[in-house]
């Protein structure tokens, strides 16, 4: 019985970790049109929202799901978005200038004008991505980065294919 109630306590605890390092009144506060820098949007729902030219620079987006929302001119700067889930979001002019962006996932997403000067790009994959107008691109992120054929990229850079 001890050995049940070890058990129990420690699943309890890792249970509760996620909602623990999410903050529900800051993603809610977001999902609705706030702008919300340095915010903590951890693990936060953004599927399929319609939110432009808001503020969240510097903020933890890790494993956010962005899958087919639009944040056109909304700004990422320095943000964390590790682990992101992008799916054919549209991100017009958006900046991500210095985020990390470490094995984010921008499957088919639509990035014409986006800033990515200094981004982390590290195992993101851009397969399908539409980037051809993307500024501060170099061939040394897009190098730790990879996409496929669709993949279209500002002239004289490529993409190694996953």
């Amino acid at each position: 019985m001890k050995l049940f109630a070890q058990i129990a306590f420690a699943a309890a605890i890792v249970a509760a970790v996620p909602a623990a390092a999410q903050n529900a009144g800051q993603i809610s506060n977001a999902r609705n049109g706030a702008d919300c820098p340095k915010c903590n949007l951890f693990q936060a729902d953004f599927g399929g929202v319609e939110i432009r030219g808001r503020n969240y620079s510097g903020a933890r987006l890790r494993q956010a799901d962005m899958s087919l929302s639009v944040m056109n001119r909304a700004s990422f700067a320095g943000a964390d978005l590790r682990d992101v889930e992008a799916y054919g979001g549209v991100f017009t002019g958006a900046n991500f200038r210095g985020a990390n962006l470490t094995h984010a996932s921008f499957v088919g997403t639509y990035l014409e004008g986006a800033n990515f000067a200094g981004a982390v790009l590290e195992g993101s994959n851009f397969s399908g991505a539409e980037m051809d107008r993307a500024v501060g691109l170099s061939q040394g992120q897009l190098n730790r980065a990879c996409g496929d054929e669709a993949t279209t990229l500002p002239r004289g850079l490529r993409i190694p294919y996953c």
